[in-house]
């Protein structure tokens, strides 16, 4: 019943936020001519914070234009390149001549879009041909399309490079670095040609036995059977995932703000006040950020619990378990290609030591192939988005390709 919960208050909810947005543009339009101006900013301020904090199962758009390529300014459009039922590969198609690596961003399958990564994606764009992974959100995608689970997941990457063709790298961010690494071990094993050339695991869980936080924690404090009844729930009937059970995004999103709450309030706190003072550009700021956070989308259920158990709790990946179709996955015959793995001083997500994890799983590779960096002062998202990512990571990353084609 849970989804049915949440749905009958989003229903209920829902047009008193559209009132409030509605309202609070009156009043911000009728201000300058009242002399309650104050009073009405304030209240104003107010009808709009709450106007805009609920959840959407929108997808943002990822809105990148135009990209510099050198000293030029190149136009960007978006390109479905391949599409499942779960899935769509999406490139980012500039219309120039360059001749430039291609990159494949394996973006979370974790609660919300792949436009989370439009910083990462638009910085990858100035030396790259990139593509990424848009999920699908499951309470749209019909039963009839099957199930997806761990191995579907992983044979999407798969499929996913081999479009790319040859002479590719992917770059994995967070959750999807351990299918990531199953992938590429698969297709190393069988000799594909699509192997890619390089491999970015960036603040993953790897292995989460080492420096667990609280996320690996509450993994591993309930068995399955507990995940299963408390967190699983049913597409109500008026979707066209109507049946499926998922992961609802909404609870995924309440797991997030609830390890960092005094931060959100102030968050919201500061909006109201950048509101009421008429400091348009802050708040302009706040509602881009939180447009995109509050967009959640519904995971697979079968993804989910199988991601829960098998990387969480059992440690397939890092103990040598993990299998593929029925295969076990092995890192060490991985021989060719460059494996560089990315961390955040301040994570707490994903701890030190979870993501270079990877590189004694790749025993097979020699040193002149692996690199590690753990980036000083930025937690889990700064590790991919922001000034940091953008002058100290990315540099490290575009280096690691430039070597590695």
């Amino acid at each position: 019943m849970i989804y049915q919960l949440y749905q009958a208050q989003v229903d209920f909810v829902d047009p008193w936020r559209k009132m409030a947005r509605n309202t609070s543009r009156l009043i911000r339009a009728v201000t300058p001519r009242s002399p309650y101006g104050i009073f009405l900013r304030h209240f104003g301020a107010a009808l709009e914070v709450f106007g805009y904090a609920g959840t959407t199962h929108d997808r943002p758009h990822f809105g990148i234009k135009t990209v510099l390529v050198g000293n030029e300014e190149v136009a960007v459009r978006e390109e479905a390149v391949f599409s499942t039922p779960f899935g769509t590969l999406l490139r980012f198609h500039k219309e120039s001549g360059r001749q430039q690596p291609k990159v494949l961003v394996v973006a979370p399958l974790s609660g919300h879009f792949a436009t989370l990564l439009r910083n990462t994606v638009e910085t990858l764009l100035r030396d790259h041909d990139v593509y990424v992974t848009d999920w699908h959100n499951a309470r749209d995608i019909p039963l009839a399309a099957g199930r997806f689970g761990f191995d579907e997941y992983v044979e999407h990457i798969i499929k996913f490079l081999e479009k790319l063709g040859p002479r590719s790298h992917v770059v994995g961010v967070c959750q999807p670095t351990v299918a990531v690494l199953a992938a590429v071990s698969v297709m190393a094993e069988d000799h594909n040609p699509a192997t890619p050339r390089s491999m970015t695991l960036m603040a993953g869980p790897i292995d989460t036995r080492r420096n667990p936080t609280r996320v690996n924690l509450l993994a591993k404090s309930k068995d399955i059977h507990w995940f299963e009844e408390k967190m699983i729930g049913i597409v109500p009937w008026r979707y066209k995932g109507a049946g499926r059970h998922v992961y609802p995004g909404f609870m995924q999103l309440t797991a997030f703000v609830s390890m960092n709450l005094d931060k959100h309030i102030g968050a919201h706190i500061r909006q109201f006040r950048s509101l009421a003072t008429e400091d348009y550009e802050a708040a302009n700021t706040h509602r881009d950020f939180y447009d995109e956070y509050l967009a959640v989308m519904d995971l697979p259920a079968e993804f989910y619990l199988e991601t829960v158990e098998r990387i969480f709790m059992k440690h397939e990946l890092a103990t040598g378990e993990l299998k593929y179709r029925g295969r076990r996955v092995k890192p060490e015959l991985i021989k060719k290609t460059f494996v560089f793995t990315v961390e955040g001083e301040r994570d707490d997500i994903c701890g030190l030591g979870q993501t270079s994890a990877a590189l004694d799983l790749c025993s097979g590779l020699r040193p002149l192939l692996k690199r590690h960096h753990v980036q000083t002062g930025v937690g889990h998202y700064g590790v991919f988005s922001g000034k940091r990512w953008q002058n100290e990571i990315y540099p490290l990353v575009r280096e690691v390709i430039q070597f590695a084609v």
